[in-house]
């Protein structure tokens, strides 16, 4: 997990924290939901109570769909992603906990995570987003030679993990969560009101040695479960499934 470096403007601080790739084992289908199942229980997570808006839902998913869809080199194989409550329930239980890291550490194995926090103008999940897609700017396809930032305390240097994960072809679904945190510590700093942004990610990309997408005609090297549909350059299965200012990313 890696924070890049702030910056901060004159009303407030955004950040963002993508995690680093990591080497594991991916699991079975039901071995996932065995594990989301355990973030979905209790009053605060109940299938009526919705851990965002669904407007920004619909917001983060079609931008999510055309940022994947205008990559460059053009994907042959890149999936139509679609919104997965299970994994909207897991964010909103991690966003309550209001801590600036990835988490929780035994779904994080299983997932990808993309996190971001701000405080003071409003900022919709779609500004996150995009910041996370423009982190294309560092990277040179197939491998991110140039984004390896450093970490101790806070990160400098070129990051694009945030932007990998957004455009790792078999990633499919995604669901977020937004959560007002009354103080939040983000790098020794208490925060006042910080608005923080979980999206989870499955199946998780940023897989060390792989590339996050082939290259060649659009949906050319789709997998067969999509049969031969392509919508807007994605593998498409016909369903849309579920439809102060500063800051930082992980």
């Amino acid at each position: 997990m890696s924070p890049a470096l702030p910056w901060i403007a004159a009303l407030g601080c955004v950040l963002l924290l993508t995690q680093t790739a990591e080497c594991f084992i991916l699991p079975n289908s039901s071995h996932l939901e065995s594990i989301l199942s355990k973030y979905q229980h209790g009053e605060a997570h109940s299938r009526s109570k919705r851990a965002i808006l669904f407007s920004d839902r619909q917001e983060i998913l079609m931008l999510h769909n055309k940022l994947r869809g205008q990559v460059y080199p053009v994907a042959s194989n890149m999936e139509h992603m679609t919104w997965d409550e299970e994994l909207e329930r897991s964010a909103h239980s991690w966003a309550q906990q209001c801590i600036w890291d990835h988490g929780p550490s035994d779904l994080i194995r299983s997932i990808g995570q993309n996190l971001a926090v701000h405080w003071g103008r409003y900022r919709s999940p779609a500004f996150h987003v995009q910041s996370w897609y423009d982190e294309v700017k560092d990277y040179t396809f197939p491998y991110p030679h140039e984004c390896n930032p450093w970490c101790p305390d806070r990160c400098t240097g070129a990051m694009c993990t945030h932007y990998t994960q957004i455009v790792w072809a078999t990633t499919n679904r995604i669901g977020c969560a937004v959560n007002v945190c009354k103080q939040m510590n983000v790098w020794g700093e208490i925060w006042e009101n910080a608005v923080y942004l979980v999206c989870n990610y499955s199946p998780k990309g940023n897989w060390i040695g792989e590339a996050p997408y082939k290259t060649g005609r659009p949906c050319s090297e789709c997998p067969p479960s999509y049969g031969g549909s392509c919508q807007n350059n994605l593998c498409y299965k016909g369903t849309c499934g579920g439809l102060g200012q500063g800051w930082g990313k992980m």
